[in-house]
């Protein structure tokens, strides 16, 4: 190695060093340490308690483990796919050039933006049963409405409506995908005789594949750590129906200061997150097309 390559190296490393230093300290600690926690009995204090695996076996006979985990899985397989009809959805009407469209496409990204909390009070009262604007309009139209998160069998659905709040933010990643799509596709199918559904089926949703899969792993990711709508809403009621994966995590971690059994949870969720981005990615490989892959 001559002289200058090592002092390019040497400078290199002292301007990322922050960086290193910050995820040491930050990520790549506190990951080995929860996963020595998670072999330990351990209050958050003094010194943990070795116990090897018996964390994970206590899960598995934890009646709330198996209760957050179903809510958790049952906000995934529906929120997902609603978010990414939604939001390709909102994608394709915003990508119609009319008139004043940047004001459309700003009112429907506004939502995505605003903090969960405000958005959380605005979509209390909405699911008020008695004064919540959307009982008021069912009743208009002659039907009751339910009791929303006041109620077990409607909360999680509940929930699932309020994420489509921020749908926005990923139908502007969409629309960006729609206007890369190269207009050469679309008039040589027309010339073709194709119609519309032809167009979207085999050019559009094609050509976006690659920002549909990312969609879909950020999705799934949110949705196994989904916390803080519920957290502020319903606190995981009525009846555990919402108490979902990482807000039981928290319970155990900083109410029930058992920060070894929250650990294990952790590392459950990680596996869990992890296996199914595997299968995701390995599934992709039939559906996403690169250009000029």
């Amino acid at each position: 190695m001559t002289p200058k390559k090592r002092k390019d190296i040497i400078t290199g490393l002292l301007f990322v060093s922050p960086w290193l230093i910050g995820f040491a300290l930050f990520s790549f600690y506190p990951i080995i340490a929860s996963l020595y926690y998670s072999l330990t009995q351990f209050v958050g204090i003094g010194t943990p308690k070795w116990i090897g695996f018996t964390n994970y076996p206590s899960l598995i006979r934890d009646e709330l483990f198996w209760i957050s985990l179903y809510n958790t899985i049952y906000y995934l397989v529906f929120a997902v796919p609603i978010g990414f009809a939604i939001a390709l959805g909102l994608a394709l009407i915003m990508n119609f050039n009319v008139k004043e469209k940047s004001i459309y496409r700003t009112i429907l990204y506004f939502p995505s933006i605003l903090p969960v909390y405000a958005s959380a009070f605005i979509w209390l009262w909405m699911f008020n049963p008695q004064l919540g604007i959307i009982n008021a309009l069912l009743d208009k139209l002659g039907i009751q409405g339910p009791g929303w998160i006041g109620s077990p069998e409607w909360s999680k659905p509940s929930i699932i409506l309020m994420a489509q709040w921020g749908a926005g933010g990923s139908a502007i990643i969409f629309l960006a995908a729609l206007q890369d799509v190269p207009r050469e596709l679309y008039e040589a199918a027309e010339l073709d005789g194709a119609g519309r559904w032809y167009k979207f089926r085999h050019i559009t949703l094609p050509s976006i594949s690659p920002v549909i899969l990312f969609h879909i792993i950020m999705a799934v990711n949110g949705a196994f750590q989904l916390f803080d709508a519920p957290y502020i809403m319903t606190g995981g009621g009525p009846a555990n129906s919402t108490l979902f994966y990482t807000l039981y995590l928290y319970r155990n971690a900083f109410q029930y200061s058992k920060m070894g059994y929250a650990s294990a949870m952790a590392w459950i969720l990680f596996i869990l997150n992890l296996g199914t981005a595997i299968v995701i990615f390995k599934t992709s490989l039939r559906w996403v097309y690169y250009r000029g892959g």
